[in-house]
């Protein structure tokens, strides 16, 4: 069986069709009960934001095209991926304001379980030097993690096959005088199991070379973030990003039950990976150790990982993100500064992949936690009690 659907495409006259496909309607073979739903949301700031929700029969999660394909929530069996954010529900990119508080206009529509920030810039807001049109020097200003989440797809797509679910779309970031970047995502999940990938082709569509960055923004709330919750990763060392941040290092990797008035915290890593492919991961697991989200990348493709701590009050969005990148989130000048900021040549393209898996056995988690230890025999582990000048701008 192969089934596939063009659902968005830049020549269309209708909007997106609502969709309805499950295991009754469209056989397969396989014997777990799987769908795929496609709607419109509306009302206040959701309005026209179009959503595809996909379950492979243990895993379910929902896509925002409308938002840079990013995943707004997930659940696998009764375990909820995704935390609680004051933002309640999707935010169409015409309500954020992404210059709006000083450049942190991007936290108004902040609420997904993976967001992409990018793809020209990512990280903190700061002033950074452009070429305007008439070919001249420009300071100009950096908003919060960039753009591409609040881009929509024009062109989506969907296969089903024998074994897996594959959902396909297409974002530009483009304009005259500026970057011309475009992502090509495939989502992908099989039937009945915990993950899925994420494979995303960055091409730049221009003639000139471009900068490039992009972070993935994997957040977590409740039922895995808890009090006794704990974070694993293989590093070779890691640094508070500030002063605040190192207030909490010597407990870095746990977690604290909700509690409100608590200011973020962020550390910077230089993971391990294997030898050759240097493949990584981290996770995160709960304080009862039966439930775990597991990130698999290679450091070919992220370089950079970012552990960010928010526990603050649970109405306040009491969430912790895993965050593997091509750079730290500072400002992309700094990150420059450090030969850290990715250049495409015109026409070039650069592929990355990103597994998101739940683990939902205790055996699971002790073969994850058995790989993570393999790897951290490599790397001697150091934790810097300070924030260091190759990780941040001290």
């Amino acid at each position: 069986m192969h089934y596939t659907r063009t659902l968005l495409h830049p020549d269309a006259t209708e909007p997106m069709p609502t969709l309805g496909l499950d295991s009754t309607s469209l056989s397969t073979g396989e014997k777990h009960q799987w769908s795929v739903q496609t709607r419109t949301l509306h009302g206040g700031t959701q309005e026209g934001v179009q959503v595809v929700e996909i379950d492979n029969g243990k895993l379910s999660f929902v896509v925002l095209p409308t938002r840079g394909m990013g995943i707004w929530k997930g659940n696998c069996g009764d375990v909820r991926l995704g935390w609680d954010s004051p933002v309640k529900n999707p935010v169409h990119p015409s309500y954020v304001n992404s210059q709006e508080n000083g450049g942190i206009g991007w936290l108004r529509g902040f609420n997904e379980w993976i967001v992409r920030c990018g793809l020209s810039s990512m990280g903190a807001p700061g002033p950074d030097m452009i070429v305007d049109n008439n070919g001249n020097a420009l300071e100009a200003f950096l908003p919060l993690h960039g753009n591409i989440a609040n881009l929509p797809a024009h062109t989506l797509s969907l296969e089903i096959t024998d074994s897996e679910i594959i959902l396909r779309g297409e974002v530009d970031e483009t304009m005259l005088f500026g970057p011309a970047l475009r992502l090509q995502t495939e989502i992908r999940t099989a039937f009945g199991s915990g993950a899925l990938e994420i494979v995303d082709t960055v091409t730049n569509l221009g003639n000139n070379p471009t900068e490039h960055e992009l972070l993935y923004h994997v957040n977590y709330g409740s039922p895995l973030l808890e009090e006794g919750a704990s974070f694993q990763a293989p590093f070779k060392q890691t640094a508070p990003r500030d002063p605040r941040a190192a207030e909490g290092v010597e407990n870095y990797n746990q977690y604290d039950a909700p509690s409100p008035g608590f200011v973020e915290q962020a550390y910077f890593f230089e993971l391990a990976g294997k030898r050759g492919s240097r493949e990584s991961l981290a996770m995160l697991k709960n304080g009862k150790g039966d439930h775990a989200s597991l990130l698999r990348f290679s450091l070919k493709d992220f370089p950079c990982f970012t552990l960010w701590k928010n526990t603050g009050g649970s109405a306040d969005g009491y969430v912790t993100g895993l965050e593997p990148s091509t750079a730290y989130p500072n400002t992309r000048n700094f990150e420059r500064t450090k030969g850290r900021v990715l250049e495409l040549a015109g026409g070039e393209s650069r592929t990355t992949k990103l597994v998101v898996e739940s683990l939902d056995t205790k055996k699971a988690i002790a073969t994850a936690e058995k790989e993570i230890k393999a790897l951290q025999k490599t790397a001697k582990g150091t934790v810097h009690p300070h924030p260091i000048s190759k990780f941040s701008d001290i």
